[in-house]
């Protein structure tokens, strides 16, 4: 018998920094399935179509697919429709990502033995130089991340939601796949609608992946800012009451609002905004001097920034849908 057909869905969007050092990744498995590599661009203005064919003709698993919608939801749904018949696992991997020798292998046989029908995997944030080695060490804090399950998991088991990696691919054409109008935060909408389908969703502690944070403040903002307003938009859809977690950064943002705004009329609120600015730029500053790595006084501000730029956001989306659905503003694939 042959080994089992598995296929990779890879949405990309001007890459051309990362997608090689995926895609070896990925090819370079060590694994005993056979791999189809779907890599669905979504227009690409840089080299990371011309990277992808060149690896194309040294790896006919690869395919270069395009990906007209964009969005990665829609390229994860779109890979889960033309792959071939005899793949009956579907894996999302992001461009932005290395994946370790044995990774595929692990969760695939996560979803088998443990009958999930779908397999999320812990998600370890690394910084390559500069100002990205501050913001990946506030993603993989608490303070960054508010104690996420595919940030902090260290152990397996069965979760609500987590970091994407394998899917039963029929399980996940059945529910309709992704919700082509989520820009961001698509992942934890298909997990809820999973949960009430009967799916059950099972983290891999084993099969950790690495992934590359933005490299600046402004471009972190909008990722985060993206974030919000997709999580607000899956609380709406479903009704859902958000976790505790979910609202703090929405209470650092009023409270240092509220704080600017009353201290011309009551100087003490400025407290509030003084404080939590102490709060997140000294655990950088501590940060960088226990690790002895001044760069990673950067994470303060990372922080301070995926707080206040989520909460923006997440308040804009609630303003904006809370009376109905509107169309999703194309947004990149990463």
């Amino acid at each position: 018998m042959s080994p089992p057909l598995v296929a990779l869905a890879v949405p990309v969007l001007n890459e051309e920094a990362y997608i090689a050092a995926c895609l070896a990744s990925l090819l370079e498995q060590n694994d005993t399935s056979r791999l189809e590599i779907l890599v669905l661009d979504g227009g690409s203005t840089d080299r990371t179509a011309e990277i992808v064919r060149g690896l194309q003709q040294r790896h006919p698993e690869i395919r270069l697919v395009p990906n007209p919608a964009r969005l990665q939801s829609a390229a994860v749904n779109l890979a889960a429709r033309i792959a071939s018949p005899e793949a009956g696992i579907l894996i999302r991997a992001d461009a932005h990502a290395w994946y370790p020798p044995g990774f595929v292998t692990r969760v695939v046989q996560a979803l088998r033995e443990q009958e999930a029908t779908s397999v999320v995997v812990p998600m370890l944030t690394v910084g390559q130089a500069g100002l990205q080695r501050g913001i990946a060490a506030a993603q993989n804090s608490r303070l960054g991340n508010g104690g996420s399950a595919h940030r902090t998991g260290l152990r397996s088991g069965w979760i609500d939601h987590g970091h994407h990696a394998a899917f039963d691919r029929a399980f996940f054409l059945s529910i309709g796949g992704y919700d082509e109008s989520f820009t961001h935060n698509e992942d934890a909408e298909l997990d809820h609608r999973a949960k009430l389908a009967g799916g059950r969703i099972w983290l891999c502690a084993d099969a950790p992946c690495t992934y590359y944070p933005r490299k600046d403040l402004m471009s972190l903002a909008r990722q985060y800012m993206k974030h919000g307003a997709g999580r607000a938009r899956t609380l709406l859809k479903h009704r859902m009451r958000p976790k505790p977690r979910q609202m703090a950064p929405v209470a650092a943002l009023l409270g240092s609002v509220a704080g600017l705004v009353l201290a011309p009329f009551w100087p003490v609120t400025l407290l509030v905004p003084a404080l939590y600015a102490a709060l997140c730029l000294g655990w950088g500053v501590l940060l960088a001097i226990r690790e002895r790595d001044p760069w990673l006084a950067g994470a303060g501000p990372a922080a301070m920034t995926m707080h206040l730029a989520w909460g923006t956001g997440f308040l804009r989306s609630l303003l904006k849908h809370r009376g109905g659905r509107s169309a999703a503003i194309p947004a990149s694939a990463t």
